[in-house]
């Protein structure tokens, strides 16, 4: 119906209409009414974030409520690359050629004809915002901003003019600005929500195939998908409300079952433990976490902990890492039993990448814990990827058997997907 009313239009008709974005526009993207002091568009990745940020800069300025406006994102890369210069829906792409704004990138400056200015900012010098007053504000991606007294610098200047306000466009996480600006919607805030789903026309199809699919469902989906805010631990690749939701008291018929061991390279008070989790496949394609028998001994109490943890479920292999303790599990495990059925892994990836797969499948409901296992759980729930100095033994006891359990079914990502999925941004 759209393309009939353009074909019917005029070739100046047809340029204005082209950028009339109330006509383009999903509701939602429009923004809302009432009085409000910032505007929290927090939605999943390729919802229009952008475009809605660069249009209401846009309708501010050309209808001469703003006159100084900051532009601020986590990096000046970002800023340039995506808000400003080059990105599909930056400003200079979404403006009009009758009202297109001067840029000046050594000044950091653009210009529009009626003279209203914008000056942009990096979140990673936040100084800069010190002192300069504005009327209107874009801040992309807040909850990516490292240097959180960004913030408070931009809203100390939002002071210039009758009415200033804020636009802030980001994906969601439980960050203290995110936090605050959500605790007061109602109040100076107003709030947008939105999913992915809802602009899937306009999104690259490498991107729906690619991430989307992949994440439907999981924690990370909820997050960058969904746009949801997720109170739990920053990081944490597990939350304790899904692995509650999917307990069992007791699991199905077993077509597989195996024992994995995470070695400990010392078994003194103060050395990581030996990680011992026993793990099946049910005949419904779920897996089952049976037992956590992981222990703080010398090798041969592990090994003999092992075999009766193999024989009290009926495995059918053991699974031992090798890299630890070289060819250790396997020496210790058949100096005891010699013809035990055996596999060795090999950790030629870090803890992240291979946890990830395995994390995955307990969003999507494939995975369930047959009573509790507290310890284990811990290490689950408060294991953050990067930054830590300890070693999860008991996670990776988990990741080693359910990653034998699906084998075929679960893979790293590849370094071209993670890239995309972390780094890219959509137009529209």
């Amino acid at each position: 119906m759209r393309a009939d009313l353009i074909s019917s239009l005029t070739d100046d008709e047809a340029l204005a209409l082209l950028y009339d974005w109330r006509f383009w526009a999903r509701p939602a993207q429009l923004p809302p009414p009432g009085e409000w002091t910032i505007w929290l568009l927090m939605a999943g990745r390729g919802f229009g974030k952008t475009r809605t940020g660069a249009e209401f800069v846009r309708a501010e300025v050309e209808a001469g409520r703003a006159r100084h406006v900051a532009i601020v994102a986590p990096t000046a890369a970002d800023a340039r690359d995506v808000m400003v210069e080059a990105g599909d829906s930056s400003i200079l792409r979404v403006s009009p050629p009758w009202f297109e704004p001067h840029y000046e990138p050594s000044k950091r400056r653009l210009t529009w004809p009626n003279g209203a200015t914008a000056t942009i900012y990096s979140a990673d010098e936040p100084d800069r915002l010190r002192g300069p007053q504005h009327d209107l504000a874009w801040a992309d991606e807040v909850a990516a901003w490292r240097r959180p007294e960004a913030w408070d610098n931009l809203m100390l200047g939002l002071r210039a003019g009758p009415r200033p306000r804020c636009i802030v466009t980001t994906t969601p996480k439980p960050v203290r600005i995110i936090r605050d600006l959500v605790s007061r919607v109602g109040r100076d805030v107003v709030l947008t929500r939105g999913s992915t789903y809802e602009n899937a026309p306009n999104l690259a199809p490498a991107f729906l195939a690619e991430i989307v699919s992949r994440y439907e469902g999981t924690r990370l989906g909820r997050q960058e998908i969904e746009g949801e805010l997720l109170d739990d631990t920053p990081g944490a690749l597990w939350q304790r409300t899904r692995i509650d939701e999917l307990r069992v008291k007791e699991a199905p018929e077993l077509v597989r079952v195996v024992v994995a061991v995470d070695p400990a390279a010392t078994s003194t008070e103060g050395s990581a433990e030996t990680g011992i989790i026993v793990a099946g496949r049910g005949v419904d394609g779920h897996g089952y976490v049976l037992a956590d028998r992981s222990c703080r001994m010398r090798p041969a109490g592990w090994g003999e902990r092992t075999l009766i943890a193999f024989d009290e479920f009926r495995g059918d292999r053991i699974v031992g890492e090798a890299n630890n303790g070289g060819e250790m599990v396997e020496h210790v495990i058949r100096t005891i039993r010699p013809g035990i059925p055996y596999k060795a892994v090999h950790a030629s990836r870090g803890k992240r990448i291979r946890a990830e797969p395995i994390s995955a499948l307990y969003e999507q409901g494939k995975v369930h814990h047959v009573g509790h296992f507290p310890e284990l759980e811990d290490q689950l729930c408060n294991w953050v990827p990067e930054g830590v100095d300890w070693s999860p033994d008991r996670l990776d006891a988990l990741v080693w058997a359910l990653t034998e359990l699906f084998e075929g079914e679960v893979a790293p990502l590849d370094e071209k997907t993670r890239k995309l999925f972390q780094e890219a941004r959509f137009y529209a």
